[in-house]
């Protein structure tokens, strides 16, 4: 079988092995000491509770989990209520026992728009989940194999956010990415969004400066293998600047790494990008773009943390565990 067939959302670009998978924690956790960091684009369903502590030791202090598809296709409306009650419950519960603030964005993603059945009764929960606190943006939607059915629920999905004043969260395609992005800006400029409000993911150099010519925001997402290295994004920042852009790790249930962002300043810092550049790209870009739901509220970030604390009478800690205090020791009691 081929690897298209595998996987084709993260085989079908840039084959660079990217630098920041072999930094070690040691080499690059000194010189991010301090800093604060915001990842606008991360799966945290997929992930462990490790990765949260991981992501919280590393200066993240909150993220955005736009809904997505789960590696196979839901076949039925109500796995999509169940999914969507998780990313404004559970997921939201479990990131703040890591002193995390968790925020999502709801829509339907493109490629299950392409089962028109199905997606009909997706658009009629939509609106039922996009009011919900804790919901910044509709996303993350758009084009992937650039199908009529995938433009037809991307357009219904744009008049949802404009009529609850929304940030859009846009998926761009792996394959024909300069063709679909600009595609997935025109039909936003045509239904009447403001630029600043929409958030076009997944660029590279192919796609940033179309992006940013015509006022959107640009984010890039730090994936080995594919997608963006954090080499090439110093690069990016180094020629267009900070403004309007961020960085986020789309850590998935793919080979990815929650991580991705704070790496990244590190590399910016070892590069010689200044501190209020990396401060922009990887913390108040995100804050600003998103922060427009009316949502997102800085002084919200960090607190107590209660990992006692229960959630429909669960927590995250399981047979009489208790809270882990020392990441770093060897033994695991």
């Amino acid at each position: 079988m081929c690897q298209h067939e595998l996987n084709p959302s993260h085989f079908e670009e840039n084959k660079e092995e990217i630098t920041h998978s072999n930094l070690q924690w040691n080499q690059y956790r000194e010189s991010i000491q301090g800093m604060k960091f915001f990842d606008p684009h991360v799966h945290m369903t997929s992930r462990t509770t490790d990765d949260y502590q991981a992501m919280a030791d590393a200066g993240i202090v909150a993220l955005i989990e736009p809904a997505f598809w789960l590696g196979q296709p839901r076949t039925g409306v109500a796995s999509f209520k169940d999914y969507f009650s998780s990313l404004v419950g559970w997921e939201r519960f479990r990131s703040s026992q890591f002193g995390i603030k968790h925020y999502c964005t709801i829509g339907l993603n493109s490629r299950e728009a392409n089962n028109e059945a199905l997606a009909e009764q997706v658009m009629e929960v939509l609106p039922l989940f996009i009011y919900k606190e804790g919901v910044v943006g509709v996303g993350e939607i758009g084009f992937d194999d650039q199908t009529p059915a995938e433009e037809k629920y991307y357009r219904l999905q744009l008049e949802l956010a404009k009529e609850a004043n929304l940030p859009v969260q846009i998926h761009t395609p792996h394959r024909d990415k300069k063709q679909g992005t600009e595609r997935s800006m025109a039909i936003a400029l045509e239904h009447g969004l403001d630029p600043g409000m929409v958030i076009i993911d997944h660029n590279n150099e192919e796609t940033v400066k179309s992006v940013l010519d015509q006022g959107f925001w640009a984010a890039f997402t730090i994936y080995p293998f594919t997608k963006m290295g954090n080499e090439r994004m110093v690069e990016v920042v180094r020629q267009y600047g900070p403004e309007r852009i961020m960085v986020n790790s789309a850590a998935d249930w793919g080979i990815s790494d929650p991580l991705a962002v704070p790496k990244t300043a590190a590399l910016m810092k070892m590069k010689g990008i200044s501190d209020e550049a990396i401060r922009l790209v990887t913390y108040q870009n995100a804050l600003d773009a998103f922060g427009k739901s009316g949502q997102i509220f800085e002084e919200e970030f960090g607190g107590e943390i209660d990992q006692s604390q229960k959630f429909n009478g669960n927590t995250i800690l399981r047979g009489g565990q208790q809270p882990r205090i020392d990441k770093d020791s060897l033994f695991i009691s």
